[in-house]
C-alpha cells in the first residue's frame, strides 16, 4: 500500500502544478466551451407523467437500509428504439415487505413524444421487498432486454417475455441472491457482463454489510431524537457474488471457484471496461469506508482481486472513503478507461488515472476534482459528453445521509480534461437540493444530447432534459451475434477530424443503476467519423465515413472459416 506521507505528497505536488500537461491546453479548452454557451438542463419530470417517489419509509428508527436505496435502469423493453425506464423501491419497515402499491418499483414506457406511461401492473414487475438497484441486459440472448433487480435478503430475474410482460424466473434460475450456508445477503448493485467470453452474460453483484432488521444496533443515543445512523464499521462485510450464466437459462455460482468469495468487502457501486486492453472485462467495485475492489479479469473465466497493487483500493491520501457511485471510462482521451467513484462531504470524490502498464494514478488533484468535490455529498455519477465536444463531463448526484443535508446534483464541465463546476448556468430549477441517489443516462427524446433521470430519497423522480446547444453527435445500438447479444464488453474506436474516442458498451453506472445500453459519442464540429468495433467474440469490424448525428443498429458481422468477417 501507498504510504500515507508518499501519497499526500504527490497530491499536494499535483495541485501546485495543476496538472502541467492538462494545464496547458486548459485555456484553450475554456475558451470553446465558452463560445458553445453553458450546458444546460430543464426538468421535464412533473408534465411527462414520471410520478415515481422513492420511498423508504423511515420514521425516526435509523433502520440502516433506510439512506443507500435508489437505483434505477434505462431499458428498452419493447425494442421501438425509445429508451423507457424501471425505478427501484423500497418497503415497509421492519417487514421488508412491499405492504402498498406506493412501495411499487415502477416501469415507464416511453411514449416517444416527451411523456411516459406506468405500465409495472400489466409487466408485472413491481417487485418483492426493499430493494436497491437493477442492472439491464439480454441474458438469454433473445434480443430482448431483461431485469435483476437486487435488493435486502433477496433478489429477482424478470425474463422479457416480448409482449409487454415480464416473467420471474428467479428460483429456477438460481440467483436469487442467497450467499453461502444459505445466508440472506443485502445486495446493492449488480452487473451483467460475459467476464468468460462465452457469449453468454453472467452477473456480479457487490453485497453491503450483515443486516437484519432486529440485530440493528441504536447509534447516537437511546431517545429517539438522539438517533443516527451507524457507521458502517459496526457492520460485517459481505463477500460479492459471481454467477456463470450456463446457457440454458440457469446459473451457477462462482464466487467460491473464482476465489471471490474470500474476498469482502461493503460493496456499492460497480463499473466494468477492459482496463489492460487483453480483451477481457475488468470490475472495480467502490466500497463505503472499506478499500476498493479492481477484479482483474486474467481470461479463461480466471479472476483475480488487484485493487492494492493497481492502486485504487484507497484514495490519494491512502485512505478509504465513504465510496459509493462508480464509472469507468476515459475522461483524459488516451484511450485508456479511467476510475471515477464518488464519495462523501470533505472525503472528497476520487479519479484512477489509467497509466496504461496496468495501475492507476491519483488525478483528483490535477484534475481540478478534488477542490471541486469537497462540499457534496456524491451517490450516483456517471462519465457523459453533455456538450458533444467530445470530452465526457461528470454528473453527480448529490444528497446526505439524513433529512437535514440535502444538496442539488453537480454538472462538472470536462475542458481537456480538467474539470470545472458549471452547475450554476445549468438552468433555473437544477438547484433544488434533495437527498439524491441514482442517476442514469440516455437520450430519452433521441435529439443526440444525452439526458439525466435521477432518485431522491422521499421525493419526486427528476427527468433532466438536456437543452445545451447543438453540436454533432453519433450513437451505436450494438447487437451481438457470437458474442453476447447486449454486446456488453465491446470496444468502439471513433476516430473523426478533432479526436478519436475509445470507448466500451458498459451500462452498469454510478450508484446501483443502469443507463443506456447505446454508446454514444460527441463530435464537435465534425460531421464524418469512422468506427472500429472490436466485438467480445474477437472479430473486428470498420465503418468508414459513418455522417453524424444518427442513430445506427450495427450486427456482429459473420465470420466464415477463414476468420475474417463477411461483408
Amino acid at each position: 500500500m501507498r504510504s500515507r506521507r508518499d501519497a499526500l505528497t504527490r497530491r499536494e505536488f499535483a495541485q501546485l502544478l495543476g496538472g502541467r500537461a492538462l494545464a496547458l491546453s486548459f485555456p484553450r479548452a475554456f475558451a470553446a466551451a465558452a463560445a458553445r454557451g453553458p450546458i444546460q438542463f430543464q426538468n421535464a419530470a412533473p408534465a411527462s407523467g414520471l410520478d415515481f417517489i422513492l420511498r423508504n419509509d423511515a420514521k425516526g428508527r435509523k433502520y440502516q437500509v433506510e439512506t443507500v436505496l435508489g437505483g434505477l435502469g434505462v431499458i428498452d423493453f419493447d425494442q421501438d428504439g425509445w429508451p423507457d425506464l424501471y425505478c427501484v423501491n423500497g418497503a415497509s419497515l421492519p417487514s421488508l415487505q412491499k405492504s402498498d402499491p406506493s412501495f411499487f418499483n415502477r416501469l415507464y414506457r416511453n411514449n416517444r413524444n416527451g411523456t411516459f406511461t406506468d405500465v409495472t401492473t400489466k409487466a408485472g414487475v413491481q417487485g418483492h421487498g426493499y430493494e436497491m438497484g437493477v442492472a439491464v441486459g439480454d441474458y438469454n440472448n433473445d434480443g430482448l432486454e431483461d431485469l435483476y433487480v437486487v435488493g435486502v435478503h433477496g433478489n429477482t430475474l424478470y425474463r422479457n417475455n416480448g409482449d409487454g410482460t415480464f416473467t420471474d424466473v428467479t428460483q429456477a434460475a438460481g440467483v436469487s441472491g442467497t450467499g453461502a450456508q444459505g445466508r440472506k445477503t443485502w445486495s446493492v448493485a449488480a452487473a451483467w457482463l460475459d467476464y468468460d467470453s462465452d457469449g453468454h452474460l453472467d452477473l456480479i453483484v457487490s453485497n453491503y454489510c450483515d443486516w437484519t432488521p432486529g440485530d440493528d444496533p441504536i447509534c447516537g443515543g437511546l431517545n429517539a431524537g438522539d438517533r443516527a445512523y451507524c457507521h458502517p464499521d459496526m457492520y460485517r462485510a459481505e463477500p460479492m457474488l459471481l454467477y456463470h450464466n450456463n446457457g440454458d437459462g440457469t446459473f451457477t455460482e462462482v464466487s467460491a471457484q473464482s476465489a471471490l468469495g474470500r474476498v469482502l468487502g461493503k460493496g456499492m457501486g460497480i463499473a466494468v471496461a477492459d482496463y489492460d486492453g487483453d480483451g477481457f472485462p475488468d470490475i472495480f467495485i467502490a466500497n463505503d469506508n472499506d478499500r476498493n475492489l479492481l477484479i482483474h479479469n486474467l481470461g479463461g473465466g480466471k479472476l483475480k482481486e488487484v485493487g492494492v497493487e493497481a492502486g485504487v483500493a484507497y484514495n490519494g491520501d491512502g485512505r478509504q472513503i465513504s465510496g459509493m457511485g462508480a464509472d469507468f471510462r476515459d475522461f483524459d482521451g488516451d484511450g485508456l478507461p479511467d476510475i471515477l467513484m464518488t464519495g462523501l462531504r470533505r472525503e472528497t470524490f476520487e479519479l484512477f488515472r489509467n497509466t496504461g502498464k496496468g495501475t492507476f494514478e491519483d488525478a483528483s488533484a490535477s484534475s481540478g476534482l478534488l477542490n471541486l468535490s469537497r462540499p457534496w455529498n456524491g451517490w450516483g455519477c456517471g462519465f457523459v459528453d453533455l456538450d458533444n465536444d467530445g470530452w465526457l463531463d461528470v454528473f453527480v448526484a448529490c444528497g446526505g445521509l439524513d433529512t437535514n443535508e440535502p444538496q442539488p446534483n453537480r454538472v462538472l464541465r470536462n475542458q481537456g480534461g480538467r474539470f470545472s463546476d458549471v452547475s450554476g448556468e445549468a438552468g433555473p430549477d437544477f438547484a433544488v437540493s434533495r437527498l439524491h441517489r441514482g442517476v442514469a443516462f440516455a437520450d430519452f427524446d433521441n435529439d443526440g444530447r444525452m439526458d439525466a433521470v435521477v432518485t431522491s430519497l422521499n421525493d419526486p423522480i427528476e427527468l433532466w432534459m438536456n437543452r445545451s446547444l447543438m453540436q454533432h453527435w453519433l450513437q451505436l445500438k450494438l447487437k451481438g451475434t457470437r458474442s453476447n447479444a447486449s454486446a456488453l464488453g465491446a470496444k468502439i474506436i471513433c476516430r473523426s477530424a478533432q479526436r478519436t474516442q475509445v470507448t466500451f458498451v458498459a451500462n452498469s453506472v454510478g450508484y446501483a443503476s443502469a443507463s443506456d445500453l447505446r454508446v454514444h459519442f460527441g463530435l464537435g464540429e465534425d460531421r464524418k467519423a469512422s468506427l472500429e468495433i472490436q466485438w467480445p467474440s474477437g472479430v473486428v469490424q470498420e465503418l468508414k465515413d459513418v455522417s453524424s448525428d444518427q442513430q445506427l443498429q450495427i450486427e456482429e458481422p459473420k465470420v466464415p472459416a477463414a476468420g475474417k468477417p463477411s461483408h
